[in-house]
């Protein structure tokens, strides 16, 4: 990946265009994130570097913890994370990556741990079928009912749907757009929503998919095989070549 950020949920707003429409944005507070760590391809195998987001007071930190911030000078961060960038090589320890780092029009995807449901039923977590309600139902129209075969296999494959904890768990949105970011108050507002609840830490990079501009003029192919490469006599413009 080009560039990340780490960042703290905000909540969401709306905000308008040039032309007065309405775009709905989440706002994040990102960096600046400290370089506490810098892996290299002769003494780790691969180049990364590890950031450090959002200030936190020593005694809160273990000894581990603060021996391997202190590497990085006096950082005292709350949370690591772990990036394979590909300028690893450039960046060193104890260097701050901004908000700056993205710009309006970037794409992004976006990793959070999504809002926790607590013990949710089958029907709410995976929103299956109830029983009819009529013609003696009995109290069991949103259990799971039957659960799997027989005598042969004996037994519930696994990934059979059912209840449990809902939520709680990690969430990536790809491909949001970049709107506007603020450098001077730390701010970046992407368009749509993301995981997580308000205050929850969140993960930013460079999105993974290959965007193409929508109506942009596809072009003659040089490949005959296809249509736009095969001329055909019958048109006015293939007999005046």
């Amino acid at each position: 990946m080009k560039k990340a950020i780490i960042g703290k949920k905000v909540g969401m707003t709306q905000i308008f265009d040039e032309a007065g429409k309405v775009i709905p944005v989440t706002v994040i507070e990102a960096g600046p994130c400290t370089v506490v760590q810098k892996k290299t391809a002769e003494k780790d195998g691969y180049e990364a570097v590890q950031l450090g987001f959002e200030d936190v007071a020593e005694k809160k930190l273990t000894k581990p913890e603060i021996g391997h911030l202190k590497k990085a000078g006096d950082a005292r961060k709350k949370v690591l994370k772990e990036f394979r960038l590909e300028n690893a090589a450039e960046l060193n320890v104890g260097d701050q990556i901004g908000v700056d780092t993205f710009a309006a029009g970037d794409r992004v995807d976006i990793t959070g741990i999504s809002k926790g449901k607590g013990y949710a039923g089958v029907v709410k977590r995976y929103n299956a079928g109830r029983t009819p309600m009529t013609h003696g139902g009995g109290p069991v129209h949103r259990h799971a009912g039957s659960m799997g075969p027989a005598t042969d296999p004996s037994r519930i494959f696994k990934g059979k749907i059912g209840a449990g904890h809902m939520g709680d768990e990690q969430v990536t949105v790809m491909n949001l757009d970049v709107v506007q970011v603020d450098p001077e108050l730390g701010i970046i507002a992407v368009r749509g929503a993301i995981p997580g609840p308000k205050g929850g830490i969140v993960y930013l990079h460079n999105s993974a998919k290959n965007v193409k501009v929508k109506g942009a003029a596809a072009g003659i192919s040089s490949n005959p095989q296809k249509a736009s490469g095969r001329a055909n006599p019958q048109k006015a413009s293939a007999r005046n070549k």
